[in-house]
């Protein structure tokens, strides 16, 4: 990596609160506690090819970026690091995805590696490649920074055998560790190996009969035959199961740094117990939150509920989605269309307020750690809600039209000038077509409120020139108190659902200045006139 880090933002980040500094800060703690330092720093994100990849994939390799991000300023970048991302694509067909094509076919391939799946899609040689390539690609849409690595790969070049054959040589204390998890049925059978058949392809969960350290092979029964089979632990005829493939792999690979979802925290405990039995620290991480969907339940990738991450992209920018993983990652956050609009608005204001913030207060700013430490510059200080009123108030879904506006608003602005500002107004247009539209429901004003509307209209002729927002909320906060509205909440809620259909809206003084005090006095008059402002 070519960025330069400077000194004096390494020792301002040492105090910094954000949580990727003090995650960071962990990380260097552990590592000045190894009595044999490693020559780079390893992060790791796993990945379940059985799936295209999620948003929650997304969440884990950005977060980990963030972190790694931090770990390098605070270092000044003078330890190398590098960023695994890891496929288990070695794991056996377990079920056929509802949504593939040639489910009959995959079928037949049920238990074998998923890089023995023919892929259904026919464009890879195996449906794990398949997946593999999917998430590559997802991944290199984000400009995230990575080595991938293939189980299957590792396994069968040997990269294991080392670990496998010490896992072998330490089976009982494995077994001590796993066996009290599990219930009787399970202990039984489980063993820390899967061997993969030599006549079948088939990934078996079988109990181990013998095993033989010294030749680095186990014996197992034939499940089918009964015929005895040995089988050596290595080049990639076995693997792991879970907990002891993630320690192996953290093991094998010098792992020093791998966050997980909070679903995983017993695991994570017991392959760290199981990486110390293999002579090796466990990595440093921290348990992230899951998401909840609109009614507050775990968002669950088969079951489909809540958002995907294209459907966030449709309405929205990718650096919004950072920002929402980046904010709060310890707390359960709801993960559904209704947070887009306020995350937008979000980054948007930490982008603006950036430049002026003090070099500390900038540390902690989510920009810079979405940014890498260098935030873009703010475009026009257009929210997009105030864009998705904008829409609504013009009846219009046209961009020339929107510009339109925006230009009046600030003379010269062009979408090729301000580029990020052009596709907020794409993503504002999809947005209220598709969540706000719908759902608009005008109402008419009642006595008291046509009469503050009118008066509302009369002051806001008698402006001057070019009147700014601020002078135009200061002229609506004043008519509201002259006619008696308990809580001028009240008041500004009746304006959004008389003119624009909903019970909410932007700052409206802002809102008119944009929309212009003209096409504003245009709404009010039609509201006194008694029109259906949802029509047209």
């Amino acid at each position: 990596m070519s960025k330069m880090f400077d000194h004096i933002t390494a020792e301002r980040a040492q105090t910094s609160k954000a949580w990727p500094f003090d995650e960071a800060r962990k990380l260097i703690g552990r590592l000045e506690k190894l009595a044999q330092k490693p020559e780079t720093v390893i992060f790791e994100t796993g990945y379940g090819p059985s799936g295209l990849p999620h948003i929650g994939t997304f969440g884990e390799v950005a977060r980990t970026t963030m972190v790694r991000h931090a770990f390098r300023t605070l270092t000044e970048d003078k330890w190398p690091t590098r960023l695994i991302c890891f496929s288990d694509d070695m794991d056996g067909l377990r079920k056929v995805p509802g949504n593939v094509p040639e489910r009959e076919m995959m079928n037949q391939h049920l238990d074998q590696p998923l890089t023995s799946v023919p892929d259904p899609y026919g464009t890879h040689d195996s449906f794990g490649a398949h997946n593999n390539a999917r998430l590559m690609d997802f991944l290199d849409t984000f400009g995230f920074d990575y080595e991938f690595f293939s189980a299957t790969q590792c396994y069968r070049s040997g990269l294991f055998d080392e670990t496998l054959l010490r896992i072998l040589a330490n089976y009982d204390k494995v077994m001590d560790v796993i066996l009290p998890t599990l219930g009787e049925a399970r202990r039984a059978t489980y063993s820390p190996f899967l061997p993969v058949c030599p006549r079948t392809g088939k990934v078996l969960q079988v109990p181990m009969i013998a095993r033989d350290e010294a030749a680095g092979a186990i014996t197992y029964k034939d499940p089918e035959t009964g015929e005895d089979v040995t089988t050596p632990v290595t080049g990639g005829a076995v693997k792991c199961q879970w907990k002891v493939d993630w320690a192996m792999r953290w093991v094998a690979l010098g792992v020093d740094y791998e966050m997980a979802g909070k679903d995983l925290i017993d695991s994570v405990r017991l392959s760290g117990a199981i990486a110390r039995i293999l002579g090796a620290q466990p990595p440093e991480g921290f348990s992230y939150e899951l998401f909840l969907d609109e009614n507050a339940e775990k968002i669950s990738k088969s079951r489909g509920n809540g958002l995907t991450i294209e459907e966030w992209l449709t309405y929205a920018s990718p650096e919004s989605l950072f920002l929402y993983m980046f904010a709060s990652p310890r707390k359960a956050k709801r993960l559904y269309f209704d947070v887009i609009p306020k995350t937008v608005d979000e980054y948007l204001t930490h982008l603006a307020s950036f430049p002026g913030l003090e070099p500390d207060r900038q540390l902690a700013s989510p920009v810079w750690h979405i940014h890498q430490g260098e935030p873009p510059k703010a475009e026009l200080p257009i929210s997009f809600n105030l864009l998705l009123n904008l829409v609504s108030a013009s009846n219009s879904e046209e961009p020339e039209v929107l510009w339109g506006f925006i230009q009046r608003y600030a003379p010269g602005a062009t979408a090729e000038e301000h580029p990020l500002l052009d596709q907020l107004v794409a993503y504002a247009i999809k947005y209220f077509h598709d969540f706000v539209k719908p759902n608009k429901k005008y109402r008419l004003a009642s006595e008291r409120e046509r009469a503050a509307l009118a008066e509302l209209n009369e002051k806001l002729g008698g402006l001057g020139q070019g009147a700014s927002g601020e002078d135009i909320q200061t002229l609506v906060y004043e008519v509201g108190k002259t006619h008696d509205f308990e809580n001028l909440r009240d008041w500004f809620r009746a304006l959004y659902e008389v003119l624009l259909g909903q019970s909410q809206g932007p700052r409206f003084g802002n809102f008119v200045e944009l929309y212009g005090v003209a096409e504003t006095r245009g709404l009010i008059g039609k509201a006194l006139e008694g029109e259906d402002l949802g029509e047209g």
